[in-house]
Order: structure tokens, then C-alpha cells, then sequence
């Protein structure tokens, strides 16, 4: 496969053994919670809301909102984030659910059973939202990507998970991937797969952007690296064995990327839901 055999949406990947291209796609869900919370703080629109989602490899994406109680083709995204219009700033929660790790999600129902088949969802007060991508190929060969954000009516507002500072989470996250790194090392992980081993080194210096105005320095800076870090790590999942020769080496090598993953999950929510700022940009 060749890079200009990808969608658009997920023009980010990583050249395997075989030549092919794994491709990550966007974490929606964590580029939507930050630029919502801004809007219904007042500190940027609607308009850019939309603007961020459409960006940065999803331009020329569709993307509608979908109710599963109502019939007809969905909602535009201007139309269908305005029913969020009256949620309060900090109403709105990212919930990165993984298996055994569900915290920020209801018990039971379709919204906690779709979030988690997606690994990524937003609450906002009694609404969630969790976003399907579906592929497509024309009888010509063409490929493309369209999003489906699916929008649920909750009966009561989940208990969210609990919250950590950026400053906490980007300590967490250092140690996490020290830890990772030394035991990936170990493993020669480098020998394998050189790529992924100069992206956890690159981590720990990554720097900020994509977030709205609002969020400090520090946020922005703990976003990019988590959520950069975050899509090296679903690469290396990709690729079962890692280079691991038997069968202990590829339990050591899950274990290590197991917790850093978790960490990452917890950096970019703490991140998404930092405290916002006047004059912050």
C-alpha cells in the first residue's frame, strides 16, 4: 500500500516490515472535548469548532451527527453540536474506555457499549457522542472515509472519572515512558522496529499545539506529546509480536506498553479538561 492509497483522514502511519503502510487514524473524540469546552466558555465559536474538526487531515471528510431515535440523513455538524448549546463547560468529559477500564461511562447501555467497541467517546452533560468511521471503495477503486458521530440521549449524567492535573499526568506519563523505553530497550526494540523506537525518545520533547484558545503552555504541550505518543503506541499494537522472538519477551513487551498506554489516556484527559484561561492562546 502506498500513502496516496490512504483517505485523507488517516494520512498518518507508519512503514511495517512488509513495506505496507499502518495507518492511525485521529482520535476524534480528543480533538472535539477541548474545542467544545472553549465554545461554551466563551473563548472561541461554534464556526471554529467546526473549522478544528474538518482540519488537519479530516478536510473534505464527511461528517454528520446521528440520533438513533430519528429517521433522515443526520445532521450537519454546526447543526447537530448546537444541541449542546446549553451544556455547561465543565459538563463536557472525554472517555477514552479501553476493556477493564471504564470509568466516565454509564453501566450498561448503547452508549457504554458503543463507546467502548470505539475506544473513544464525549459526554456533555446528557448527551454522548461517539464517532464511527466507515470506509468506502467505488466500483473504481477509490477510497474514502465518512464520520458518523453518533448522538445519545442519557438518562442521567455519568459519573466521571477522576480527574488529575496536567502537571501530575505529564510527571505520570515521563515516568510511564522512562519505564517503557528502558524495558522495550531491553528487548532491542530498536533492532525491530527503529521507527517506533525514535518516536519514544522524540515524546519526551514533543511540543504544543492543537488546542483552542484557553488552555496554558503546559496543556498544550502534554496534549501533542500524550496524543502523538497515543497513535505511536496503536502502531506498535498493530504489530502483534513487535519483534518479540518467544513468548516471554512478547508478554514483556505487552506489559510495558499496556501501562504506558494508560497513561497516555489519562495525560490527554488531563489536558482536555484542564482549567481554561483569558488570554491563553
Amino acid at each position: 500500500m502506498t500513502t496516496a492509497a490512504v483517505p485523507p483522514a488517516v494520512r498518518w502511519g507508519w512503514v511495517a516490515d512488509g513495506g505496507d503502510v499502518v495507518t492511525v487514524p485521529v482520535l476524534l473524540s480528543a480533538r472535539l472535548v477541548p474545542w467544545l469546552r472553549a465554545w461554551r466558555a466563551g473563548m472561541t465559536s461554534l464556526d471554529d469548532v467546526v473549522e478544528a474538526m474538518t482540519s488537519e487531515g479530516m478536510s473534505g471528510v464527511e461528517q454528520i451527527v446521528v440520533t438513533e431515535a430519528e429517521i433522515g440523513p443526520g445532521a450537519t455538524l454546526t447543526e447537530g453540536f448546537s444541541r449542546l448549546s446549553g451544556v455547561d463547560t465543565e459538563d463536557i468529559r472525554l472517555v477514552l474506555a479501553v476493556p477493564g477500564d471504564a470509568r466516565g461511562l454509564p453501566t450498561a447501555g448503547p452508549f457504554a457499549a458503543a463507546a467502548l467497541t470505539a475506544g473513544e467517546a464525549v459526554v456533555a452533560g446528557r448527551n454522548g457522542l461517539v464517532p464511527e468511521r466507515r470506509a468506502h471503495t467505488s466500483g473504481s477503486g477509490s477510497t474514502w472515509e465518512t464520520v458518523l458521530w453518533h448522538h445519545f440521549e442519557l438518562d442521567a449524567v455519568p459519573v466521571p472519572a477522576d480527574l488529575v492535573s496536567p502537571g501530575e499526568a505529564d510527571a505520570s506519563l515521563t515516568q510511564a515512558l522512562r519505564a517503557a523505553t528502558k524495558v522495550l530497550s531491553d528487548l532491542d526494540v530498536a533492532a525491530w522496529n527503529p521507527e517506533l523506537g525514535r518516536a519514544l525518545a522524540g515524546a519526551r520533547t514533543d511540543s504544543g499545539r492543537q488546542l483552542p484558545p484557553g488552555f496554558d503552555t503546559r496543556s498544550r504541550r502534554l496534549y501533542a506529546r500524550a496524543v502523538m505518543l497515543e497513535r505511536v503506541l496503536r502502531v506498535a499494537d498493530s504489530d502483534a509480536m513487535g519483534g518479540a522472538v518467544t513468548a516471554h519477551e512478547a508478554a514483556a513487551r505487552l506489559e510495558a506498553l499496556r501501562g504506558l498506554a494508560a497513561s497516555c489516556r489519562t495525560a490527554i484527559g488531563a489536558a482536555c479538561h484542564a482549567r481554561l484561561h483569558c488570554g491563553d492562546r
